[in-house]
């Protein structure tokens, strides 16, 4: 059956780094582009940075261009989300998420389109 599985969450001060890891599981890994969202309490769930299934394009919202870098590892069935320059905005939990082809990312990122989902990884940043 298919898997996501997240980790890499934690909790760190203002100005540092995390990188998060999704590893799947059960599908064609590198047919689907991947997406990363996060949900903070009492906040609707965001679209936060996403990736085709070669890796050639990606999509990040506006509040974390520069800081947040998505990647893939095909081979590993591996979907990375680098993020340096945290601030507490950015505490919430992290999903990842598969979307079936054909999928795009480059109208953004639409949770209602993408299939299958992770646990979620907590990441907590501190003043």
């Amino acid at each position: 059956q298919v898997q996501l599985v997240e980790s890499g969450g934690g909790s760190v001060q203002a100005g540092g780094s995390l990188r998060l890891s999704c590893a799947a599981s059960g599908y064609t890994f590198n047919t689907h582009c991947m997406g990363w969202f996060r949900q903070a309490p009492g906040k609707e769930r965001e679209g936060v940075a996403a990736i085709t299934g070669a890796g050639t394009f990606t999509y990040y919202t506006d509040s974390v261009k520069g800081r947040f870098t998505i990647s893939r590892d095909n081979a590993e069935k591996t979907v990375y989300l680098q993020m340096n320059s945290l601030t507490p905005e950015d505490t919430a939990m992290y999903y990842c998420a598969a979307d079936a082809p054909p999928c795009t990312v480059l109208s953004g990122i639409k949770s209602q389109s993408y299939n299958y989902w992770g646990q979620g990884t907590q990441v907590t940043v501190s003043s």
